[in-house]
């Protein structure tokens, strides 16, 4: 996916603030330190459009970044380390729930987990959450160069068996500072989307002559 304007749009605080372009959305979800901003800087091929809060755990709005006019990437807050009494943490996820059960929009919840760990409590329960309510999930876990190749298949194991992972699900190992696993995951939001096989002028920028692979990078086989 060559991505030539990508821009920031709001950090929505209510459904009143949501686009109405209709355009698709793709939402991010993760804790809070697992890298949902250095991914979609890397997604986009840029350094720093994307910024981690300096509080991490304390945003609570939905950051809507606009991608060659064609779709959003809405980044969710972070779950699992925010230091906020429980009200709070009740407000924040009834605000994100509202958001992923009646969000017409959305076409992908992309979930990400750090490579390195077994998924924490939260992790499996927003999974099993989506799935129960008909989202359709992709797990990106992310960090992949912070271990040895060698290593991916048994981590990629353990999460799939901690997370009850479904087949029919799409799993994508990622690395931010390689840009492993950018082309095979544009590739699946691509297809989700619905997005054109070439992509689209933009700002008179000619379309690439070819769309992006479905499915490059590497791919683990479950045992």
């Amino acid at each position: 996916m060559k991505v030539v304007n990508a821009e920031f749009i709001i950090s929505a605080v209510s459904p009143a603030q949501y686009p109405e372009d209709a355009l698709p959305e793709i939402a991010l979800a993760g804790r809070s330190n697992v890298g949902k901003s250095s991914l979609i800087n890397r997604m986009i091929n840029r350094k720093n459009l994307a910024r981690t809060s300096s509080q991490p755990g304390k945003t609570q709005t939905l950051n809507y970044y606009r991608i060659n006019d064609l779709l959003y990437f809405v980044d969710l807050p972070g779950y699992g380390y925010a230091k906020v009494s429980k009200s709070k943490r009740e407000e924040w996820g009834k605000f994100i729930e509202g958001y992923l059960t009646h969000r017409e929009e959305l076409k992908l919840l992309i979930q990400l987990i750090d490579m390195r760990h077994p998924p924490s409590d939260q992790d499996i329960a927003m999974y099993e959450w989506a799935k129960h309510i008909g989202l359709t999930v992709c797990v990106v876990v992310t960090k992949a160069d912070k271990i040895g190749r060698s290593k991916w298949q048994k981590h990629a194991k353990i999460i799939k068996e901690e997370l009850g992972f479904d087949k029919q699900d799409n799993f994508v190992i990622f690395s931010s500072e390689t840009g492993m696993g950018r082309e095979e995951l544009w590739g699946i939001i691509r297809n989700l989307a619905g997005l054109p096989e070439q992509d689209a002028p933009v700002d008179g920028q000619a379309p690439s002559p070819t769309g992006t692979p479905a499915a490059q990078g590497t791919v683990l086989k479950d045992d």
